[in-house]
């Protein structure tokens, strides 16, 4: 009896310290939870190719590793990710280059780049492989299909002017962001607003081909089509966190480089179904026409002086924003 009652002592005196060495383990673990920083980003849109590195950096650990925990987020509508975080609700969102500039300029909105994300446009203008458009004077007599973006006139207006074409000769019909449907249905001739990454493939996906012309092959300077915002109140307090978030990013941007497949495969795992499903095959295709996009000697996210001058003096003088913003106060370079 005395044996079979220090063997029950034994048997719960175990129990007991594996249950302690639980606990202690839970609350090193939660404790580890607490110490992380929080930083939330806002994408463009919902998960799509471009956003593979991001997902990567969360998946693999790279963001815990900088000792943060991050938050990814959808927009309800497009203008969200600059307003939410100019409002600091968020510490960063994916905008575009030349919405920020106009939200300085035009609205005094304090936000700044701190990474390019993209580093050319991806908005082209596009029409059927069998349409007799070859240059952008050519669209002069044609309907052009845009979403009722300033911006896309501004490029249009541009583009047949730096061809020898007559802009007032090109007739410009909102059409929403039926973009694709519009060629296909031969509504418009030709669309802008569209892009290579996603339109272009996903009409190939669904058997229509197209050709395209880019901006900055007719008097468009090469802008950033997208990078990474925070409001200047932000910057001040959390500039250490937005570093190690970019060198966490960094880091997903090299493995989706190096491993496209895998970043796909986890990407796909992160989709919206519900909202914005994905198609492989478009998505494969999407980041193959991204990755050299996104790619930089001088690091992922570096952003050049030279660049943002010369986009902010093409839209002053297109017309799209009224006053030149100082350079030195919308954007900043976390890239050494």
């Amino acid at each position: 009896m005395k044996k079979l009652l220090l063997m029950f002592l034994c048997l719960v005196l175990g129990v007991l310290t594996a249950c302690g060495a639980n606990d202690s383990t839970s609350t090193e673990a939660n404790e580890e939870a607490k110490d992380l920083k929080d930083v939330s980003i806002m994408l463009d849109w919902y998960p799509n190719a471009v956003h593979s590195f991001l997902y990567i950096a969360k998946e693999k650990g790279y963001f815990e590793e900088e000792g943060l925990n991050v938050d990814i987020q959808f927009p309800a509508n497009p203008t969200d990710p600059i307003n939410l975080a100019a409002a600091g609700k968020i510490t960063l969102g994916i905008s575009y280059q030349p919405d920020v500039i106009i939200a300085r300029a035009n609205q005094d909105v304090k936000i700044k780049s701190v990474g390019a994300i993209v580093r050319s446009p991806l908005n082209r203008v596009i029409f059927m492989e069998d349409s007799e458009i070859q240059s952008p004077k050519d669209l002069e007599g044609k309907t052009v299909g845009f979403p009722g973006i300033p911006l896309n006139e501004s490029l249009i207006q541009s583009m047949v002017k730096a061809d020898g074409g007559n802009p007032e000769k090109v007739e410009m019909i909102d059409v929403g962001f039926e973009l694709g449907s519009s060629i296909v249905s031969e509504k418009v001739d030709a669309v802008i607003g569209a892009y290579i990454n996603h339109e272009v493939p996903v009409l190939a996906h669904e058997g229509h081909n197209t050709r395209n012309m880019n901006p900055t092959e007719y008097g468009v300077p090469n802008y950033y089509e997208l990078v990474a915002v925070t409001s200047d109140k932000t910057w001040e307090k959390e500039q250490e966190s937005i570093a190690a978030f970019w060198r966490a990013a960094t880091k997903g941007y090299e493995f989706t480089a190096d491993h496209p497949e895998e970043a796909l495969e986890i990407l796909l795992t992160n989709q919206d179904e519900a909202n914005f499903p994905l198609v492989k095959e478009v998505e494969t295709e999407s980041l193959e026409i991204l990755l050299p996009l996104m790619k930089s000697e001088n690091g992922f996210g570096s952003q050049d002086q030279d660049q943002w001058e010369s986009t902010i003096s093409w839209m002053k003088e297109a017309g799209l924003i009224e006053t030149e913003p100082e350079v030195e106060d919308i954007f900043v370079n976390l890239v050494e």
